[in-house]
Formats: structure tokens, sequence, C-alpha cells
């Protein structure tokens, strides 16, 4: 009967483990995709303000002379505020991926004064864990005050 409830276990764990491989790939997957559209965002930007631009200028009567010139300060600053726009998604997922990684991981206080990194899922198990290192930097606090 225990080795029934134990096979259970292992096999439940192991397919658990398996789901969150398979998550982690897919999400990996995704964010391959997103870079790839996000290589396309400055040029895209750079190509929208110079047709707006040469149409404004061609329906102003820009001469040639002074368009082209115009033209080309619009497509570098576009381009550049483009690849700004780039990297300012690239940061923030970058954020949203270490906050995911960092989700559910508590540290707790270990006997020998060490900090120990605990994965968990169940908010119980958070809480729970959470205490842990208020009570150690509790102790902690008196001990220091101790000193003074």
């Amino acid at each position: 009967m225990e080795n029934e409830e134990q096979q259970t276990l292992i096999t439940d764990i192991a397919q658990q483990e398996k789901e969150r491989e398979r998550e982690r790939e897919q999400e990996q997957k995704r964010a391959e995709i997103r870079a790839k559209k996000r290589k396309l965002i400055p040029p895209f930007v750079m190509l929208l303000a110079g047709a707006i631009a040469s149409i404004t200028m061609y329906i102003l009567h820009y001469k040639s002379k002074d368009m082209l010139v115009i033209l080309l300060c619009v497509l570098l600053g576009f381009y550049i505020a483009g690849e700004l726009l780039k990297w300012m998604l690239d940061r923030f997922e970058a954020q949203v991926a270490e906050a995911r990684n960092d989700a559910g991981e508590v540290y707790e206080k270990e006997p020998d004064g060490t900090n120990r990194a605990i994965r968990t899922n169940v908010p119980e198990q958070k809480e729970e864990a959470g205490e842990a290192v208020q009570i150690g930097r509790m102790e902690e606090d008196d001990e220091e005050e101790l000193i003074f």
C-alpha cells in the first residue's frame, strides 16, 4: 500500500517537473519570437516618420535640396528613437523575467547564520518561510541591541 502511494507520488512529481520544463521551453520560444519582432521596431518607426515627413514636405512645396537634408535628419532621429524604444522594451522584459524567476523564492535563515533560498509555490509555505525569516531577523536585532 505504501509502495503504491510512494510510486504515485513519484510519478506526480515527475509529471510536474516535465510540465514545468515544457512551460519554460514555451516561454523561451515566446521570448525569442518577441525579440525577433522587436528588431523591426527601429526601421519601421524610421520609415514611417520618413514617409510622413516626405509627404508633408512635398505638399508644402519644399525645394529638393532642403527636403533631402530634412529627411535625412528625420530618418536618423527617428531611427535613434526606435532604438531607444527597443532598448526600453528589452529592459522591461528582462525585469519581468527576473521577477518571475524570483517569484516564490524565499530566504530562510540557517542555524549557522547563512541564508538559504527555498522555492515555494504554495501560499501557506511562503507565509511560514517568511515568518522564519522575520524571526531570524528579530533574533539578529536582539543580539545587536545587547551589544550596545
